[in-house]
């Protein structure tokens, strides 16, 4: 065998062992007709099938029935003979059925003379990236949402605390009371990334805020119950008013009032509800307010949303309860099921 025979055949060795070992890329060289020549082995990873399966048969089975019935495979063809290249980035089936995101390029291959012979096309799955994309555009509409809720209940608080307001050291003060609360319920549901957390932590967060971890003073029972994070920032503002309320009026007014807060889970004609009360006991005689305030209004209008409030102004102490379907409470964890 000659020099050049040699050099000729160890190079078609070299290039076939590059062609195999790119385990990473789908690569396919098709006739004019796009009926496939070569199938590698990544070409078998990605796809599924086999290059004896492959061989002769039309490239563009990979296709989606929607790309093939707009003819996009021979669209491809036709960029890269005008342009000398076709992109492909687009939905791809594999053998299984299975969809696959992939990017690539397909290439004119030319004689020595210079004529077209076929075609390669080079594809890689893209699908990971893809869904990193779509999730990344998926949290910025949802965090763009949700500073609007936040600035929307935040323009609230300002507004209703300077409309109810006798004095400017006092709307300070509510201001500062509130905005606290509302970030400490963000500062919950940061730490579980802001997908959900759970009512006995929002109600753990407002007992701390008021001094009382521990204190025989409030007593809290009840099951595990997964909260949205809309619910569980208007339960935590609320049991803010609630707190805030007992300390100026009611049961931690003076040094033997007590509140106690439980909630059971139900299960009435086939719909999960979830039984929360609020009962303060021990405080001064109760007298029910000739009007409402913002306090009342923001725990009437953040309740309400998800289920039957009511509230009871007895003598012995205020009393709330609240049935709320969990769809309502939990439609974002349903909807992610």
């Amino acid at each position: 065998m000659d020099t050049t025979k040699r050099q000729s055949t160890s190079r078609e060795r070299f290039l076939e062992a590059v062609l195999h070992s790119a385990i990473d890329y789908a690569i396919i060289s098709m006739d004019l007709n796009g009926l496939v020549t070569i199938w590698n082995e990544g070409a078998v990873r990605i796809l599924g099938w086999s290059e004896e399966e492959m061989l002769g048969q039309p490239a563009g089975v990979f296709f989606t029935e929607e790309d093939q019935q707009n003819a996009i495979p021979q669209q491809e063809m036709r960029d890269a003979l005008e342009h000398g290249r076709g992109n492909d980035e687009r939905w791809h089936l594999r053998k299984d059925g299975s969809k696959f995101w992939a990017s690539g390029e397909m290439m004119v291959l030319r004689s020595d003379g210079g004529s077209p012979e076929g075609f390669l096309k080079i594809l890689r799955d893209r699908t990971e990236e893809r869904h990193r994309q779509e999730r990344q555009k998926l949290l910025m509409h949802e965090l763009n949402h949700r500073l609007k809720n936040t600035l929307s209940v935040i323009q609230s608080i300002v507004t209703q605390s300077l409309r109810g307001a006798s004095s400017v050291a006092e709307v300070g003060s509510t201001l500062q009371d509130r905005i606290s609360a509302y970030s400490r319920a963000h500062d919950i549901l940061m730490h579980e990334n802001w997908s959900s957390t759970d009512l006995k932590t929002v109600v753990e967060s407002a007992v701390s805020s008021l001094g009382l971890e521990g204190s025989p003073r409030f007593l809290s029972s009840g099951p595990y119950v997964e909260l949205d994070p809309q619910p569980a920032l208007a339960i935590s503002l609320v049991l803010h008013e609630l707190g805030t309320n007992a300390r100026k009026y009611g049961a931690l007014s003076n040094t033997e009032g007590v509140i106690t807060m439980r909630w059971t889970l139900t299960n009435d004609a086939g719909e999960p509800s979830i039984e929360a009360t609020w009962a303060e006991s021990g405080g001064p005689k109760v007298v029910a307010p000739s009007k409402k305030g913002f306090g009342s209004r923001l725990i009437g209008v953040s309740l309400a949303s998800f289920g039957e409030l009511s509230i009871d102004y007895l003598e012995t102490g205020l009393v709330l309860k609240l049935r709320a379907p969990l769809e309502k409470l939990q439609r974002q964890l349903h909807e992610a099921e």
